[in-house]
């Protein structure tokens, strides 16, 4: 390392400035402590004219550590300068650099000096420690292409410049804790060279700034500090708290770290990692993505148009969609009518609830809509109470993994063909048909049913719906409990006592609960080219359990215990299933019944049961009622041992045990969790719950669960979202006000075990929320060329609207930098 001859010195040079325009001669301010006016913004002519190589630096790689302070030099200075220098002096050959470290601002005028340097290292102290001349040398670096790093107080530095306010993304806030606290630092960019190789979850001490504006969506964050593992007083930011972003700024790089506040943090070995990966791009040793989370880089358009009257030419009551290989999307209408069309409601009339599932195709290449066909289902009975409105109809659409060669559309409806209107019983079934790949028209007569059920149409809701298949070729169908919470005050939904001709419609321990009934589950079975299916190893039951007398069990069933998986997904990369469900509709939580509504969100490793209507969240139990009195609360449900006692159930009583969820959340908040007794009972008190999540929460919410992102090097599109996202679940909500819109990370050695994300962001900005965006989610896939798909309801129910629309979101931010022709050493490129 090498330090400049006036390393301790307070004073400046006069120094006259060679300019490409001209000669400048500027007479220096003496001293480095600041005025205490505002500096004005450097003339733009000034910007432009300081003569620097483009892009500075070169394969002998340079670090400047500039560290002057207005005020008196922090003790972090010199173990920062140290640590920088021990990172350019160790590890691979390709990343080292020389340091020279100066407190003298004279070099920022000096372009034959300055140019000499690939990256510029502010470990400054607050006020203004560059006069007008040496920030416009500073900003002319930029705009050559220079990097830049800025350590903690370098937030503080400048604080009258608009462009170092942009340069650094942030300033403090007052009221930041100046006391050393240990925090959690969630990583959120898996892909950076400063964050690849930290922990998930970072726990370490130091001193968290608060900041005045988030600079989230303006900057690429790519670690955030998690406030509720330590105290961030008054001013603090909330869930989302930025401590580590970078951007492509003025024409340069530039990355900042609030951490480093302690001169024990450059001792770190995780910090030094995070400092040399920081390093590495701003230096030009290697590339990295720091546009991916800008907003301002995705664009999201509306693909269909509004119906014409009378007609759904263009979309049904939107209900999901699947993407084809060729980026074909189909998309499918649940059977609501067009709002100026009666319903029938009465049970006397023939055509009760009869509507039409439309199965519709949008093709990008063209950018035309065509209604591929219909379907007459039972689901069209409108609005009302749960003994009048039905969720049935067409609810699931899936391809068939070689559907390029044979056309064949899975779709999971309610044919109102098969209905029984004495006992008010409906069928469900997962159909496959074939659609001409040239006219986008499918063919109704080629229909062949793979399975079947019975379920109850008296009383509504939470019919599932949703399909995924994995990279086996199993077919994951998810269906809902159709029964109605109403009956238990919004709680367990575990109701004995209301039913219809004998069949239960409150009590989803005949349903979901059940081992022996396919409702309240998600399926997994292997179709057959012949039409029909085979079930492959490893599901919850293989059907011929000699358990309680035999005959209890559905060999069919993966998941038990979920409540309306409306939409699932599989991530093929690892077979992962993620799934929400919708909960009950309790507002608060009791004592007494256990619970608040609960939506969840679930990655799924291996068949388990989930838990609904024992125990929801992360274990927490419902309260037992039965017959005689079902308004009597009895035991509380055991999470570990759970058994089924209702006297509708044909299965087993005992149940396998409950898997802990990865999300859940509630009008209180996200992932709300209460103090236990000695028999792990909750308290269910409000004043004494804590938020694990608090990114998230509820009030109205309906679970809509999405993708995991997988990037494809390979693909040549230039909408695709950028690797960054890889691996990342998008979790989102029916609607769009506190509810999550988010993509999450989780820990693989916990996922499928109830582990909680390390990790989420919000989308609400890239996948736009209110009354001209997506306020009502509905589906959202991605298409093979990287693009989002995302389906919006509309605004009304059982029916579609002018808002009813199929949406894309592309990525227009390009990629990453800096290009690689201006890698200073051209084998670096990663």
């Amino acid at each position: 390392m090498q330090r400049t001859p006036h390393h301790r010195s307070r004073s400046r040079r006069g120094l006259a400035v060679a300019l490409t325009a001209g000669a400048l001669t500027a007479s220096l301010l003496g001293g480095n402590a600041a005025s205490a006016r505002p500096y004005p913004e450097p003339p733009r002519s000034l910007v432009t004219t300081l003569s620097l190589p483009s892009p500075p630096g070169g394969a002998n790689i340079k670090v400047l550590v500039f560290h002057a302070s207005a005020t008196e030099e922090s003790p972090t200075v010199d173990a920062g300068i140290a640590a920088i220098e021990k990172i350019g002096l160790t590890g691979p050959e390709a990343g080292r650099f020389r340091t020279v470290a100066t407190d003298d601002p004279a070099v920022f005028t000096n372009g034959k000096q300055l140019g000499k340097y690939n990256a510029v290292v502010f470990l400054t102290g607050g006020g203004d420690v560059l006069d007008p001349e040496q920030e416009a040398g500073l900003e002319a670096y930029m705009e050559a292409g220079g990097g830049f790093l800025g350590i903690h107080d370098a937030a503080r530095t400048e604080p009258y410049s608009d462009w170092f306010t942009g340069l650094i993304g942030a300033r403090p806030a007052a009221g930041s804790p100046t006391n050393v606290q240990r925090a959690t630092v969630e990583i959120g960019d898996r892909q950076h060279p400063a964050t690849k190789n930290l922990p998930l979850e970072w726990k370490r001490p130091d001193k968290w700034l608060n900041w005045t504006k988030n600079p989230s969506g303006d900057v690429h964050t790519v670690a955030r500090v998690r406030e509720i593992t330590y105290k961030p007083g008054a001013s603090a930011n909330g869930w989302d708290h930025p401590v580590s972003w970078c951007r492509d700024y003025d024409g340069g790089r530039s990355f900042y770290t609030a951490m480093g506040g302690t001169v024990d943090s450059f001792a770190e070995t995780d910090f030094r990692d995070h400092l040399r990966g920081a390093l590495d791009w701003t230096t030009r040793i290697s590339q990295a993505d720091c546009k991916a989370t800008i907003n301002s880089n995705y664009k999201a358009e509306r693909v269909t148009q509004p119906n014409q009257p009378g007609q759904n030419d263009q979309i049904g009551e939107p209900h999901g969609l699947v993407v084809a290989p060729d980026g074909r999307v189909l998309y499918i209408g649940r059977g609501g009518a067009d709002s100026s069309k009666p319903v029938v409601t009465d049970w006397n009339n023939p055509d009760i609830g009869k509507g039409l599932g439309q199965i519709h195709v949008y093709d990008p290449k063209t950018k035309k809509v065509t209604l591929a066909g219909e379907l007459t289902i039972f689901g069209n009975k409108g609005g009302g109470d749960e003994l009048v409105k039905v969720e049935e109809g067409l609810l699931g659409i899936e391809l068939d993994p070689d559907f390029e060669k044979n056309g064949w559309v899975y779709l999971h409806y309610t044919p109102h063909s098969k209905i029984d209107r004495d006992k008010q019983m409906a069928v469900r079934q997962v159909s496959r048909f074939t659609l001409d790949l040239t006219t986008n028209k499918l063919d109704l007569s080629s229909e062949k049913v793979l399975l079947h059920w019975p379920v109850q149409i008296h009383s509504c809701c939470h019919a599932g719906g949703g399909m995924a298949w994995d990279s086996k070729g199993n077919l994951y169908i998810a269906t809902g409990d159709n029964n109605s919470s109403g009956f238990s005050d919004g709680y367990s939904g575990n109701n004995p006592q209301p039913n219809y001709k004998g069949v239960s419609f409150a009590d989803a321990r005949r349903t979901a609960g059940n081992t022996n009934n396919l409702n309240g589950k998600i399926l997994r079975i292997h179709p057959e080219d012949d039409g029909t299916y085979t079930l492959p190893e490893g599901n919850l039951f293989t059907g011929k359990e000699p358990d309680e007398g035999g005959g209890r069990t559905r060999g069919e069933i993966y998941v038990m215990g979920v409540r309306n998986p409306a939409r699932i997904s599989v991530d093929k990369t690892t077979d992962t299933l993620y799934a929400g469900w919708v909960g009950p509709d309790a507002g608060s939580p009791s004592t007494t019944w256990g619970p608040a509504k609960y939506d969840t969100f679930a990655a799924i490793t291996k068949a388990g049961n989930h838990g609904w209507p024992y125990c929801m969240g992360n274990k927490q139990p419902y309260r037992d009622r039965n017959l005689p009195d079902p308004s009597k609360p009895l035991g509380w449900y055991d999470c570990d041992h759970p058994k089924n006692e209702s006297p509708n159930n044909d299965g087993l009583v005992n149940l396998p045990p409950i898997t802990s969820n990865t999300i859940w959340y509630s009008p209180q908040g996200g992932g709300v969790d209460y103090p236990r007794d000695a028999n792990g009972i909750p308290s269910y008190k409000v004043d004494e719950q804590k938020q694990l999540l608090p990114w998230l929460k509820g009030g109205g919410q309906a679970t809509m669960n999405g993708p995991v992102y997988r990037f494809d090097a390979a693909s040549t599109s230039a909408d695709k979202w950028p690797s960054y996202w890889d691996g990342k679940w998008f979790v989102g909500d029916f609607y769009d006000d506190t509810q999550p819109r988010h993509a999450v990370l989780t820990d693989p050695k916990t996922a499928g075990k109830g582990g909680l994300p390390t990790h989420a962001e919000s989308l609400k900005k890239i996948i736009p929320v209110g009354a001209d965006g997506i306020r009502n989610l509905m589906d959202w896939k991605f298409a093979p060329d990287g693009s989002l798909y995302v389906l919006d309801y509309g605004r009304g129910f059982f029916t579609s609207d002018s808002k009813s629309a199929l949406w894309r979101v592309t990525y227009k931010g390009g990629g990453p930098t800096p290009a690689a022709e201006d890698l200073a050493r051209k084998a670096a490129v990663q």
